[in-house]
């Protein structure tokens, strides 16, 4: 963390795109995985961006299209997911929970609930980029009810000021009738600033006398339960709910994550799994998988906490 980051892969000092697409070219003629990981796992997201443009100009070959042809399984998928801009892995990552049968709407609800608006904006407009759809109406398309409605809202987040009392009076009354209300709680949970939602729910708590997340399990069924109980545990510490999802252990979690993390709070994660599961992420991964593959993911992570 000393470099003013707490992500695990920072701006290579010694950056010559040349000489790393020299490097690069050889290790796919050889199909040496080792050289491939070693650059690509120690260049930040622009820094690849510019070999992938260099390859390009040097070779008139698109760098993630040749490493297709070299590598395959779960080390080919997570050094094309480094290549990729972030919100275009994001985008991705949306496609893929709504395409195929079923939804994987924890993977919705992670994207969703960890991004900015701003940030929201720039994965729609990938997404209508790389797959010609409009995300808001997929996610209208896959999903229904009011776990459709938080999904949409938290896509179009909005940052609003209001008083701390009158949220947690609104948030208290939405739970007074046979069914609770969830539209408030959409309504205020996707339109405050974190900190100002810190304390709703911190008044919620005192209001009512529980936790959040055991209200929202006492007073909300279905998806939208779900929804609300992942966007608590975000505004409350995304960090907690991400360690959560990366000690699955599931190849597509771990890449998704630990990609799109690497450059902003990888450490911050790599911290709280330790916290959480007793065991740090270096070695949980090295439990978990191998090859090639793993030194990749060890390389994404960084070191032993």
């Amino acid at each position: 963390m000393w470099w003013g980051t707490l992500g695990t892969i920072r701006a290579y000092p010694s950056f010559h795109p040349e000489q790393d697409v020299k490097e690069i070219q050889s290790a796919l003629e050889k199909k040496d995985a080792v050289t491939l990981v070693r650059i690509l796992t120690n260049r930040t997201n622009v820094q690849r961006q510019v070999i992938a443009s260099t390859f390009q100009e040097i070779t008139d070959k698109d760098l993630s299209t040749t490493l297709k042809k070299v590598l395959s399984g779960d080390l080919q998928d997570l050094l094309l997911q480094l290549l990729m801009l972030p919100e275009h892995l994001e985008a991705q990552r949306l496609q893929q929970a709504m395409v195929g049968l079923g939804t994987d709407e924890e993977t919705l609800l992670e994207v969703l609930c960890t991004r900015s608006g701003k940030r929201l904006q720039e994965i729609s407009d990938a997404y209508k980029q790389r797959y010609k759809k409009d995300l808001e109406k997929e996610l209208k398309a896959e999903t229904s009810g009011d776990f459709a409605k938080l999904l949409v809202a938290l896509l179009k987040k909005d940052n609003m000021t209001a008083a701390v009392h009158r949220d947690v009076q609104t948030l208290m009354v939405s739970l007074n009738g046979k069914k609770a209300d969830a539209e408030p709680w959409i309504n205020i949970l996707t339109s405050r600033e974190w900190d100002h939602l810190d304390k709703v729910l911190l008044g919620l708590e005192l209001e009512s006398g529980q936790s959040v997340e055991q209200v929202v399990e006492k007073q909300f069924s279905g998806d939208v339960r779900l929804g609300l109980r992942v966007l608590v545990q975000c505004i409350q510490g995304s960090d907690v709910f991400l360690a959560k999802r990366l000690a699955t252990m599931k190849t597509s979690l771990v890449h998704g994550i630990m990609v799109s993390h690497s450059e902003e709070d990888l450490l911050r994660i790599r911290t709280t799994f330790l916290k959480l599961t007793g065991n740090s992420l270096y070695s949980a991964l090295q439990n978990h998988f191998k090859g090639e593959h793993l030194q990749a993911l060890l390389s994404i992570c960084r070191a032993e906490d």
